[in-house]
């Protein structure tokens, strides 16, 4: 016969369990230190500028890892020195904050945004030295223990080799995704940025394939393309800035990211949408979004842009470390080293498919049909972290039969 005291123990453990999965939510996430982010707040902004003064020079379809290249600019950080140092703390948004403790710092943002590898978001970085510069051990250990990049010495005297080298890279960090990041690289170069991104988003509210149908998607007055157009019913969260005549769609993904699907009303000019996207935007978005039944039809798409950021990052003030007077000797670099180019590549895909990888995906039925949202023309669309508003990726679909 069991004692007394040996018979209640399954019952109160059950207690504890029920009264422990009351008080801990099952998808509870740690608080976000303020110092870290802050740090998250001032990535954005520089997300937000970088958009702008790209989306500025092409009238292309536009993908941007934003969260990328402010990795590879902030492990550039490092390396700089004097005015170099200044203008880059600069132009990233960081002028004032104690460059001695910002490693630990970034360190923190990091985990927090790519969450250890949780999300569906394949990344890296690398900074690319002519064999004739002497790389500092410190500088070495700093970017590979703080940064988590990669620092590789290549002989540019040798272009075709240095390019197969860095592609080889690029297909490591990308599972084989990410291809042909260079080409034709000058065999003068002294030292290159790269960065590379692969992003596939498996919506939590994924698409039935077998409903997508060839739809109109009118690119501008002049000119309709026939695409996929997915279909789903369900609630979503929806937003409508009047100031900016724009609707904003959320849609949630499976690995703690969002994307922020913004279309300007009928007759509206995407251009003039983009010139008042900031960091600050983007929050006033999040917060003023509500659930919704509604029906959605979103194209299908796939981007693959490859850019060469240099006069890009001129434009917002990162001019000195492009010059013969650059300042790189916390790299270990002699007077007159420069960063000769930094090279920009991201992939996102946007399908039917959810966390599940499967194309079935099913729609709510309602006693009556909800209002219906088409997303049939141009639109801006921002990939952002949910617990910190941090933004991972951002860009425009101008038009979805082209990459």
């Amino acid at each position: 016969m069991k004692k007394p005291q040996e018979a209640m123990r399954p019952s109160l453990l059950m207690t504890l369990v029920v009264v422990l999965s009351l008080l801990v939510p099952l998808r509870s996430q740690p608080a976000i230190d303020g110092p870290v982010q802050d740090l998250i707040n001032k990535n954005s902004d520089f997300a937000t500028r970088l958009y702008r003064a790209l989306a500025s020079r092409t009238d292309n379809n536009i993908l941007l890892s934003t969260v990328s290249v402010s990795h590879g600019l902030s492990a550039l950080l490092g390396a700089t020195g004097g005015s170099s140092q200044d203008q880059l703390q600069q132009v990233l948004g960081l002028a004032g904050l104690d460059l001695q403790s910002f490693p630990e710092l970034f360190q923190s943002m990091k985990t927090v945004l790519l969450g250890g590898g949780a999300l569906n978001l394949k990344h890296g970085v690398a900074l690319f030295p002519d064999l004739s510069i002497q790389v500092s051990t410190s500088y070495l250990d700093l970017v590979q223990t703080k940064y988590g990049e990669t620092v590789k010495s290549l002989a540019y005297s040798t272009p075709q080799e240095a390019a197969d080298t860095i592609n080889n890279w690029v297909q490591q960090q990308t599972g084989d995704q990410v291809q042909d990041l260079v080409a034709d690289l000058d065999p003068q170069t002294q030292l290159m940025l790269a960065t590379a991104t692969l992003y596939q988003g498996r919506l939590s509210q994924a698409f039935n394939a077998s409903v997508t149908q060839d739809e109109r998607f009118f690119v501008d007055k002049y000119h309709v393309v026939m695409v996929p157009m997915m279909f789903r019913a369900d609630k979503y969260f929806l937003a409508y800035d009047r100031s900016l005549k724009v609707g904003v769609l959320k849609l949630p993904m499976v690995d703690e990211t969002a994307m922020l699907v913004v279309l300007p009303d009928e007759n509206v000019d995407i251009n003039a949408v983009e010139e008042e996207v900031t960091a600050e935007k983007i929050q006033s978005w999040i917060r003023q979004l509500k659930k919704t039944k509604l029906e959605v039809q979103l194209p299908r798409f796939l981007l693959d842009n490859s850019y060469s950021l240099r006069d890009v990052l001129r434009t917002l003030g990162m001019v000195q470390v492009f010059q013969d007077d650059a300042d790189l000797s916390n790299m270990g670099a002699a007077e007159g080293t420069k960063l000769s180019q930094v090279f920009h590549k991201a992939i996102l895909s946007v399908n039917e498919s959810g966390g599940n990888d499967t194309s079935e995906g099913g729609s709510q039925v309602f006693s009556t049909p909800p209002p219906r949202l088409t997303i049939n023309r141009p639109f801006i669309f921002v990939v952002y972290h949910q617990t910190s508003g941090g933004v991972l990726l951002m860009g425009r679909l101008l038009d979805p039969t082209k990459k």
